[in-house]
């Protein structure tokens, strides 16, 4: 009898017990090929030597050292790799352990800057419908997945919400994606007036929406306007590329395909690949400057902030990117990828939209292609498809509440960076089976 309080208490789960490469293995020795990086983290895969060798030599060195009264090596050397590699603008790195610590520590980063140049009625917050931003209670307060939000709505702040740039199901018959682009991205302005433009502090959104969606990219045009909108109201912008950065979509940073510079982005996943907990904020040079000219200091941390283990293992993982020019490998063969999946999937019954950027591609599942008709939330559809990949030796990330945050289903997909056509053909081939199995 197990005494971890698991996500699903009545579930029985294999024991992983090692991994290599693109496969993770369980106790009973079963091989299981890892096509979504567990949640778009495993970008290496997994057991690279590199990077655990990194790991030893680290904790022959120091494991830990607050930063109170320290910084380290790692954590410095892998801040000046991110700002050298970062948006023109980006000036600095705040490191914590995850995603959602990050999104936190960006708002506040947001409120903290506004208090600091004088205009602390800036407070509120604009997100989107059906995006991701972590579980944290700011950052759930952030996110627009009513499923999630939904019990804990009594402790969450106020924030607004304005719908995603989601052409399957948003853009009109006839139009154009940049004329939807400018549509979509009105909905903030819209939204700001209405707040009024003194009182709102940022815009957050990620440049790909990963979990509550399905790998869903903004049309081109939407995010340039975006900024334009920010910068002509004075609100910030944030962009969240936990799941989507990082390399994932074929650039460093999914933000460099739309042509925008954030003033604050929030990384995780990818920056560590799993080998240790890691997540950052990059904050742009105004943000810095007028903390370090104002109070002089952030009013926020935590006890593994900066931790030289976590900084050790992303610096690791990250040389390995840059040294073995892995973005290339995402380039090609997620366009493989893309490719094999149009070839699959392109006339399925069951399948409306095939999307995504790199190695980071989702499946949209609808009762009928034509209506567009997402199938009874009842049959638990995602849950369905999960369980007869892994009875294939597949792992993928489907989910619920695609539309609303309560119907629709998506798979999500986003395999590690070294990977070749022959583990791609594989992958496609058994959630083909598997997608079949579960909507028959």
């Amino acid at each position: 009898m197990t005494r971890i309080l698991h996500r699903q208490i009545h579930a029985t789960l294999p024991v992983a017990s090692g991994g290599k490469g693109i496969e993770l293995f369980d106790r009973d020795g079963r091989a299981y090929i890892d096509a979504s990086g567990g949640a778009a983290v495993s970008c290496l895969g997994h057991g690279h030597r590199d990077v655990i060798a990194a790991l030893h030599a680290q904790a022959d060195k120091l494991a830990y050292a607050h930063t109170s009264f320290f910084t380290n090596e790692p954590a410095e050397t892998l801040a000046d790799m991110l700002i050298t590699g970062a948006p023109q603008g980006i000036s600095h790195a705040y490191f914590v352990s995850g995603g959602s610590e990050a999104v936190e520590a960006a708002l506040k980063m947001a409120r903290q800057f506004f208090v600091e140049t004088g205009r602390p009625e800036r407070r509120n917050v604009i997100a989107r419908r059906q995006s991701y931003h972590g579980n944290t209670l700011g950052a759930l307060a952030a996110g627009g997945n009513e499923w999630r939000r939904a019990q804990f709505r009594p402790l969450l702040i106020d924030t607004h919400h304005i719908d995603p740039c989601y052409a399957y199901r948003y853009r009109e018959a006839g139009e154009s994606e940049e004329a939807y682009g400018l549509r979509a991205a009105k909905a903030l302005e819209d939204k700001i007036l209405e707040l009024g433009s003194d009182t709102v502090m940022a815009f957050v959104a990620e440049p790909v929406v990963g979990a509550t969606a399905g790998a869903v990219p903004a049309v081109p045009g939407y995010f340039r306007r975006i900024r334009e909108v920010c910068d002509s109201y004075g609100v910030l912008l944030i962009l969240d590329e936990v799941m989507c950065g990082m390399g994932r979509t074929g650039t460093l940073h999914a933000c460099e395909q739309d042509g925008v510079v954030p003033d604050l982005m929030t990384i995780a996943k990818g920056l560590g690949g799993g080998y240790q907990p890691i997540g950052a904020v990059l904050l742009s040079r105004r943000i810095f400057d007028a903390f370090a000219e104002g109070s002089g200091f952030f009013q926020h941390g935590h006890t593994y902030m900066c931790h030289p283990m976590a900084c050790a293992a992303a610096l690791a993982v990250q040389e390995v990117i840059e040294r073995d020019r892995l973005l290339d490998n995402v380039k090609a063969m997620g366009a493989h990828l893309a490719r094999r999946l149009s070839e699959r999937f392109s006339n399925h019954t069951h399948v409306g939209d095939i999307r995504g950027r790199g190695l980071f591609m989702g499946l949209e599942l609808v009762e009928d292609r034509s209506s567009k008709e997402p199938f009874d939330p009842s049959r638990k559809l995602h849950a369905r498809i999960k369980r007869e990949a892994m009875a294939r030796g597949l792992l993928v990330y489907p989910a619920g509440g695609t539309i609303d945050g309560a119907r629709g289903d998506h798979v999500l997909l986003a395999p590690p960076f070294i990977i070749d056509r022959a583990a791609i053909d594989t992958i496609v081939e058994r959630l083909g089976d598997a997608v079949d199995a579960a909507v028959a």
